[in-house]
């Protein structure tokens, strides 16, 4: 692309040097430039790209756009901003050029159910035979191909390519999960989103919003960021059982579809029964009530599967076809999921990290526990993170018969700091502090008995635990599956 045109993104600015005609690539990794690219110094929380602006052009890169004027060997321009993060957002949106437009845009936000919400959509789009990309926790997932990410919603520099390469392989929509981190960070800069979608908001990440109003006006920049442009049919959906969608409503010029179990709403859902591996329940809406019966367990489900309805009602998709795709739905992975196994206890894992998300998990897991039965509830939480909701979370665990306490990825706080913050919201004296996750896993099939059931909540469809800055193999589910052989079958 010819420098001067991308440049032009960005009023505000000293050039110091003589610009390259063009460049071809961009970067924000030094590790990753290519030969006459563009390098753009961004200031992580562990490490500052002005560090390493050199290296870049040892590396072949002939623009570096700086906050400040750098002393540098080589064949080398500097561009000089006032906000390197800003600016990235508007150079990766132009190079791609605006990749967003040609697609279709969802992005869910909320506490909890974003994975889940975004990829009963994906999924759906797919069955509805629509090529689909989807970006979050999970990775990115184009084209049935699975590519790592590091984050829930990548810097802007990744979600502009990722974009752009979901356009090249023809894919006409895209689902994105967006966290409250990438909107106040502004990862998202230059993403043109068609429908945004709220599920929640519960207590999590006060460690960075400080309080529950920031961290619900930054959830709140999806809406107030979709534009002004009323020709465009874009629209938002919102979950009316909860407070926070008020706010987001009076926010967006754009019409409003709603969905909820407990107040009015344009999709709701009534008579919800939870049996023999299957959830039914009589959705309401527009059209009439109509009978579901799918695979996905609990109340919490119910909300994802009204919010994906009113996503593709908004698109015009015919309510007959939206449930016929809901009833072909798998289990979403991590996400209250059954392990499949001949042991006689029943294993769910779950991505449950929030006092919220806790009990939501156990709703769902008590109609199939017996009345002679124990429900048994592992919980982790991170280290260096937010400390406020530990005792809350612990709490809601405090349901279960029997509570594990155990790390999440503890990076480098020890054992015994996160499980006694979790210990002091405990409601009853049956329970176990247990810092090693693998052991706690173990513990837990230990005290299990033929009948039982054990959530093993916090890591969800994640393979590792982080400790210190080292990411290390761990699977609740392997090693409850080999204990439990040890135990019942051995």
């Amino acid at each position: 692309m010819y420098t001067e045109e991308l440049l032009s993104v960005i009023p505000l600015k000293k050039v110091i040097g003589q610009l390259p005609s063009n460049v071809k690539d961009l970067s924000i990794d030094s590790r990753s430039v290519q030969p006459k690219s563009l390098f753009i110094c961004i200031k992580g929380y562990t490490v500052d790209g002005h560090d390493y602006a050199q290296k870049a052009v040892d590396s072949g890169a002939t623009v570096i756009v700086t906050e400040k004027e750098l002393d540098l060997e080589g064949q080398v321009a500097q561009v000089i901003v006032a906000d390197t993060n800003r600016a990235l957002g508007l150079l990766a949106a132009r190079f791609f050029d605006n990749p967003s437009k040609d697609l279709t845009m969802i992005g869910v936000t909320g506490t909890n159910g974003k994975t889940s919400v975004s990829g009963i959509i994906h999924h759906m789009l797919i069955g509805m035979g629509e090529k689909s990309a989807l970006t979050g926790t999970i990775g990115f997932n184009l084209n049935g191909v699975l590519y790592e990410s590091a984050n829930t919603t990548s810097d802007a520099l990744s979600t502009q390519q990722m974009i752009f390469r979901a356009k090249m392989e023809g894919c006409r929509a895209m689902v994105m999960e967006v966290s409250s981190h990438g909107l106040a960070l502004g990862r998202l800069a230059g993403v043109d989103f068609d429908v945004a979608v709220f599920t929640n908001l519960t207590h999590d990440h006060l460690d960075f919003h400080g309080t529950m109003e920031e961290y619900g006006q930054a959830k709140g920049l999806l809406f107030s960021q979709m534009g002004q442009d009323l020709s465009k049919n874009k629209y938002v959906v919102l979950n009316a059982d909860d407070p926070w969608s008020e706010k987001y409503a009076n926010i967006t010029p754009y019409p409003v579809w709603t969905y909820g179990l407990k107040t009015s709403a344009n999709f709701r859902a009534e008579n919800c029964n939870y049996d023999n591996g299957f959830t039914t329940f009589d959705m309401i809406t527009p059209e009439g009530t109509f009978p579901v019966s799918m695979q996905l367990l609990g109340e919490f489900n119910v909300y994802n599967i009204l919010a994906a309805t009113a996503v593709f009602y908004g698109r015009g998709f015919p309510i007959e076809a939206i449930i016929e795709q809901i009833e072909d739905l798998n289990p979403i992975k991590g996400r209250m999921e059954r392990v499949k196994t001949e042991l006689p206890i029943q294993i769910f894992i779950d991505y449950a990290h929030t006092p919220d998300a806790i009990e939501k998990a156990i709703n769902a897991a008590h109609p199939y526990k017996g009345e002679d039965n124990k429900l048994i509830f592992l919980i982790g939480t991170g280290g260096n993170r937010d400390k406020s909701k530990r005792p809350a979370m612990a709490e809601k665990a405090s349901r279960a018969d029997y509570v594990i306490l155990t790390t999440d990825d503890p990076r480098y706080e020890e054992y015994d700091s996160i499980t006694s913050d979790l210990a002091k919201g405990m409601l009853h004296e049956n329970y176990a502090c247990i810092g090693d996750r693998a052991e706690a896993v173990r513990h837990a099939v230990a005290i299990a008995e033929p009948g039982d059931i054990i959530i093993f909540a916090g890591k969800g469809h994640e393979d590792y635990q982080i400790i210190g800055n080292t990411k290390y193999p761990h699977s609740d589910a392997e090693i409850a599956i080999n204990a439990g052989q040890l135990k019942f079958v051995n």
